[in-house]
């Protein structure tokens, strides 16, 4: 038996053990459907302004990534972006919903929004922190 270290993995490595973990996992897990779910925002011309991209799996919703282009900010765009998508959740019958943020992202906008902190990372990734976040979604449908 020979464990190699491997200081820069190719991509069909990686991608070959999270399709094991996730083999493993669904054999074991209480839901059977995850499926990805997006918004986004476009200007006149098409191009892609604003965006906020997830996935949706048993109550839960879990947004990855929220942006809004700089010259945008200000203007409520992210608010109606993240109420979109929480909308869309709802509509999957998710009732919560989960993210993580940087300290120097978007902790208070959450906030704002109804989010509380779970849990922080202290000294992430150095002196920095990461928040996990989660808020209770409205029951109406």
């Amino acid at each position: 038996m020979n464990i190699e270290v491997l200081e820069n993995p190719d991509a069909q490595l990686v991608s070959f053990l999270d399709e094991k973990i996730a083999e493993f996992n669904w054999a074991r897990w209480e839901v059977s459907e995850r499926k990805a779910l997006a918004v986004k925002l476009s200007d006149e011309n098409g191009e892609i302004i604003a965006g906020a991209a997830g996935r949706t799996f048993g109550d839960w919703l879990m947004i990855n990534t929220l942006w809004v282009a700089e010259s945008s900010r200000g203007q409520h765009v992210g608010s109606q972006l993240l109420a979109k998508i929480e909308l869309a959740a709802q509509a999957r019958g998710c009732n919560k919903a989960l993210l993580d943020t940087l300290n120097f992202q978007a902790m208070p906008f959450y906030q704002k929004h109804g989010y509380k902190v779970q849990w922080t990372q202290q000294g992430y990734p150095k002196t920095g922190c990461k928040y996990y976040m989660v808020k209770q979604l409205s029951s109406h449908s």
